[in-house]
């Protein structure tokens, strides 16, 4: 998507992507609009609460994430030996998981948190409690145009500050979802009521705390 962005082939990138300085080298983001942390999904009786009970056990995560980059550098810097697979995409990954292929899947809260209640048996799965790295998601741009970013950025601080951003966040996080009536019960964090106040675009994480 990046080079997409680049090039100029796209304008836009709205989806689950990490606003962090690296990427900021190459794109601007939009001030934020949501606050992730990547979190281990498991099966409850796997009794996994954070990165350490995996030891020398076997985790998954998405090809090309900061997720499976960050793993990979603390499986090392903490000698954990865990076997790390790499999945094309979130569903294949929770799969993994799901037959038993992994014993946990580290990724964004919100992804592991959609993929769990839109599955089978959905009361099978734990979200741990602690977040590894909290991930910023913004509205991703091209760097070099201003006037563009300022379009973008004032229609969010105008949802935000008139409140919409409450009722939008109802619907969609803790009410059910059509067509399935799927009802993720995800409260808001504070790290997003937060940013709804004190709107930002910053890729560091500690921005976020």
């Amino acid at each position: 998507r990046i080079p997409l962005m680049a090039n100029g082939t796209i304008d836009l990138e709205c989806g689950s992507t990490t606003n962090n300085v690296e990427r900021q080298k190459q794109v601007a983001f939009a001030p934020t609009t949501f606050v992730s942390g990547n979190r281990l999904l498991a099966k409850k009786a796997s009794n996994i609460n954070s990165l350490n009970d995996l030891k020398g056990k076997t985790l998954v995560s998405t090809a090309g994430t900061t997720s499976m980059r960050q793993v990979t550098a603390l499986n090392t810097e903490k000698n954990l030996g865990m076997n790390i697979l790499s999945a094309k995409d979130h569903a294949e990954a929770f799969l993994m998981v799901e037959t038993g292929r992994a014993v946990a899947f580290l990724m964004d809260d919100i992804l592991l948190a959609s993929l769990a209640a839109t599955s089978k048996s959905p009361a099978d799965y734990a979200i741990t409690k602690d977040a590894l790295q909290l991930e910023p998601y913004g509205i991703m741009l091209r760097r070099d145009d201003p006037g563009f970013k300022k379009v973008v950025d004032d229609a969010i601080v105008g949802v935000f500050k008139s409140g919409e951003i409450n009722r939008i966040y109802a619907k969609w996080f803790q009410s059910p979802i059509p067509p399935k009536g799927v009802n993720l019960n995800w409260p808001m964090s504070d790290q997003l009521k937060k940013i709804t106040v004190k709107p930002t675009d910053s890729g560091e994480p500690a921005a976020y705390q």
